[in-house]
């Protein structure tokens, strides 16, 4: 069987000396014999158990929890539950990693528009991102009612070339702007506007907003505080301003 000084050994498990003698101060690793000279000597054996305790503070168990486990009658079993803890403790962490990034994410993408508004309007960053989550909402909400008229729109439209029967085309278009009509009002009604210039958030005619000049997140509106006319960021309306 071989046999190494501390140096030796702690070259061969690239850890420095004072982590061996820190080792063999807490009882987790003690050298098989000590030479007349004081000299440490270790074998192949401590070398394993070295390494076992490299491999679980490498998996994030403490020293402590590795001391149990190398001392106990029943390591298996002590290590089974304490590996299964860290199991556990490293899913949460990556639980609660996954949605701190996906926060992140969110922030990011909404930095321009986030940068419009004066973040004194909403309680906080938390809430601007759960307003916008609600807005989602609302969007696909409207492509979803949105979905089956297209469907019989277009449906009517192959009917009437294919038959020559137009009148079911021309119910569908009823029906279509009925539902543009209801789909429009619905959207209005739960959007409201947030002025860039002085924070003010409000909620314009339909008609105003409709014919408004607008992109993806902004529409160009009056503001009924300051009465600057400007692009307002689009947020979803959280009842607030019923209740002022």
């Amino acid at each position: 069987m071989s046999e190494y000084t501390t140096g030796e050994l702690a070259k061969i498990a690239s850890v420095s000396v004072r982590t061996l003698q820190y080792y063999d101060k807490k009882d987790l690793l003690k050298p098989s014999k000590v030479a007349e000279s004081g000299r440490r000597i270790y074998t192949d054996v401590d070398l394993s158990r070295l390494k076992l305790i490299l491999l679980l503070k490498k998996l994030g168990l403490p020293l402590k929890a590795i001391a149990e486990i190398l001392n106990s009658k029943n390591s298996i079993v002590v290590l089974n539950l304490l590996l299964e803890q860290q199991q556990k403790a490293i899913k949460d962490t990556l639980r609660d990693s996954r949605e701190q990034l996906k926060t992140i994410e969110e922030l990011r993408k909404n930095l321009p528009q986030i940068d419009q508004v004066s973040l004194n309007t909403i309680d906080d960053i938390e809430d601007v991102m759960k307003n916008k989550k609600e807005l989602r909402k609302v969007h696909l909400r409207m492509v979803l009612y949105g979905i089956p008229f297209n469907i019989l729109e277009y449906g009517t439209l192959a009917w009437g070339i294919i038959k020559g029967q137009w009148w079911p085309f021309l119910i569908a278009i009823v029906l279509l702007i009925i539902c543009a009509t209801l789909v429009t009002r619905y959207y209005f009604q739960k959007t409201n506007y947030i002025c860039p210039n002085c924070g003010a958030e409000f909620k314009p005619s339909i008609k105003e907003a409709f014919w408004a000049k607008h992109n993806i997140r902004a529409r160009k509106l009056t503001c009924p505080v300051c009465g600057k006319k400007d692009y307002c960021v689009e947020v979803y309306d959280e009842g607030q301003l019923n209740k002022s």
